[in-house]
């Protein structure tokens, strides 16, 4: 493909992104900004009003606010930790000719009534003390803006290391190898040595395919540790904070030097040592950081206010007291900056999300290799983000599992979802694939294998052969609803599905297990419950906090959806599949990758919920209902309605 065939896919990919972006807004715009301040409080979409209850500065000269709301207290809202925001004032302002005044900011965190607010500013606004203060939501649009500037970039791209690997991606040049060095270790299988041999040999891409629990991030963790001892440092990247945070504990377990950048509140609680926040508050120095910082956002504030006689020497006064302020902030970032530089500079590894690789303080680093994991679930203008920071790349993830997440129709159509290691995987055959899988037992595994990965998986023992210590311990069980008159709803707020009915059976089920488990004195497994729809976890949520019964298991059990569980895993796992209608409609069910997700959390007993005379009609679930014929048990929920 010449280089002008693939500027004009780039361009194609442009205009699939303003698609998506379009969507995206028009979405929140529907939601959110067309709604009144009302309508807003009582969907948990604004805080208003609130109170300040705390202020300050962090680093990167960004100032903070600790908010408390003082209506709609303790009821749901939609405020998260990394949402960006508005906070306002609607006070009259004299010397402001705007009704309303506002700072855009993102949430650090957020505790019941109280929400943190790191600023896009290094002062705080003037208007702070006028009172009737709010926050709003705002439209999330720094991911496209990152994602335009790297398409932007690439197509200037004619030469150098981001032009060899723009040709090698979209199938111009083919990777290279050096030979393959010799890797022992006793831990791992012939497959995972095989794929780090595959990473320390390449010169330009290498591409490890992971099935779920066959040791992907354990193979990866490995290859890190041997990449650090011949480079500098490493930039491990993945779409969400999840898989990021876990590869980041796994590394630091490893005793190498990690670094976590990104939004803190974001960050797992047990990782927060690892963040540069943490580590600058740490320094000896950040308490004078801080005081310089106070000290200048003083001066400029009572340099801003407003004077009666404002003559020769007012002037002075105000250009002095100006000038202070800069020396003393540029005191402050000269040594900020020279402390972020220690700590990025001694880390082996620098880890992020793909968006955050473009963060202001990783500005002057270089690196050699990036590793991005969770490869598949990366829309591909942010997997070159990071792949534009650095010269070699490693891509690992399975294209058979949760893809990126598409919120137009039409861009999903013209391909937007087809991911990088979707593109590799097509053209080259230098793959790495993992192959023994340590997770389920072999009857478990046997429809995802057969499904989508040729039949190539094999089951370790012992996990290819245990259960659970209970009188029905088979592996796999569908409990069919068909006749039931089960029919799926619709939640007339979130469009989402739920079915009551299947829950009554999985309840069922599910007291005849826990009644088993206190019969035998048998120590309870670990339970998920999980749907395709949100409304049905939310339901069934529902249900075990109203039930007296059911309450005391609720610490006990995971109940989320499929996309949540991705990278978890549990002994005993339900699916409500919750759709059923005389149309054989299954809508969200034809995402097999979903499908393939959740049949494989489970690693003793798989129990699938649903009707099969909605999904028999469709190829895939026709062929889960034959597996099930041969390798599980079929049951009626008729049994369970006694």
């Amino acid at each position: 493909m010449s280089q002008a065939k693939i500027n004009q896919q780039i361009e194609e990919l442009k205009e699939i992104l303003k698609i998506e972006k379009k969507e995206d807004f028009e979405r929140f715009r529907a939601e959110v900004a067309q709604l009144s301040l009302s309508e807003k409080r009582e969907k948990g979409l604004t805080w208003n009003p609130v109170e300040v209850r705390k202020e300050g500065y962090t680093f990167g000269e960004r100032a903070f606010v600790i908010i408390e709301r003082m209506g709609n207290r303790n009821e749901p809202n939609r405020f998260k930790a990394g949402t960006p925001v508005e906070f306002y004032s609607l006070a009259t302002d004299k010397f402001s000719k705007s009704e309303k005044q506002n700072q855009s900011g993102v949430i650090q965190y957020v505790e019941r009534n109280k929400m943190k607010i790191v600023l896009n500013s290094s002062d705080l606004p003037d208007w702070i003390s006028n009172g009737q203060l709010g926050v709003d939501l705002l439209f999330d649009e720094r991911t496209y803006l990152e994602m335009e500037k790297v398409l932007s970039l690439l197509l200037k791209t004619n030469a150098g290391r981001l032009s060899e690997l723009k040709a090698i991606f979209y199938g111009e040049l083919e990777p290279t190898f050096r030979p393959k060095p010799i890797v022992r270790n006793p831990y791992l299988n012939d497959s995972q040595i095989e794929a780090i041999q595959d990473i320390l040999a390449s010169r330009d891409v290498a591409v490890v395919h992971g099935p779920p629990g066959t040791g992907k991030t354990t193979t990866l963790v490995h290859a890190i540790k041997l990449l650090c001892e011949t480079e500098n440092h490493l930039l491990v990247t993945a779409p969400s904070n999840a898989a990021v945070d876990l590869l980041s504990e796994r590394l630091m377990e490893k005793g190498l030097n990690v670094v976590r950048i990104g939004n803190i509140s974001r960050v797992e609680e047990r990782l927060i040592s690892l963040t540069m926040d943490s580590r600058l508050s740490k320094h000896p120095e950040a308490k004078n950081i801080k005081k310089v910082k106070i000290q200048a956002a003083k001066m400029r504030r009572d340099a801003r206010k407003f004077k009666r006689k404002f003559g020769a020497k007012e002037r002075e006064e105000r250009r002095d007291a100006y000038k202070e302020a800069r020396d003393l902030n540029d005191w402050a970032k000269h040594l900020e900056d020279k402390l972020i530089s220690e700590i990025l500079f001694s880390a082996d590894v620098i880890t992020c999300t793909l968006v955050n690789a473009v963060h202001p303080i990783l500005e002057n680093l270089k690196f050699r290799t990036v590793v991005i994991d969770e490869a598949a679930q990366g829309l591909e203008p942010a997997t070159w983000i990071p792949i534009s920071r650095a010269s070699k790349v490693i891509l690992a993830g399975d294209p058979f599992q949760l893809p990126p997440t598409v919120k137009s129709n039409q861009a999903r159509k013209k391909g937007f979802g087809t991911t990088l290691l979707e593109k590799y995987i097509s053209q080259f055959s230098q793959v790495s694939f993992l192959n023994t899988q340590y997770r389920m037992h072999a009857a478990i595994m046997g429809f995802s294998n057969a499904q989508f990965y040729n039949n190539q998986l094999i089951a370790a023992d012992p996990m290819s052969t245990w259960q659970l210590e209970i009188s029905d311990n088979v592996s796999v069980i569908f409990i069919d609803t068909a006749g039931c008159g089960f029919n799926e709803e619709m939640n007339p707020e979130t469009l989402s599905r739920l079915n009551k009915g299947e829950f009554f059976i999985l309840q069922e089920h599910f007291l005849k297990l826990t009644e088993d488990l206190t019969t035998q004195q048998i120590e309870p497994p670990k339970i998920a419950i999980i749907s395709p729809y949100r409304a049905q976890c939310q339901h069934i949520e529902d249900e075990f906090k109203e039930d007296e019964t059911l309450k005391k298991y609720l610490d006990h059990i995971d109940i989320n959806t499929i996309d949540a569980f991705q990278g978890q895993e549990r002994d005993l796992v339900y699916i409500s599949l919750v759709r059923s209608n005389e149309k054989a409609e299954i809508g969200f069910l034809s995402d097999y990758r979903r499908m393939n997700v959740a049949m494989t959390r489970a690693k003793k007993q798989l129990i699938v919920i649903g009707d099969s005379a909605t999904i028999g009609g469709d190829t895939f679930y026709g062929a889960f209902l034959d597996y099930i014929e041969k390798a599980g048990v079929y049951r009626s929920a008729w049994e369970y309605m006694s």
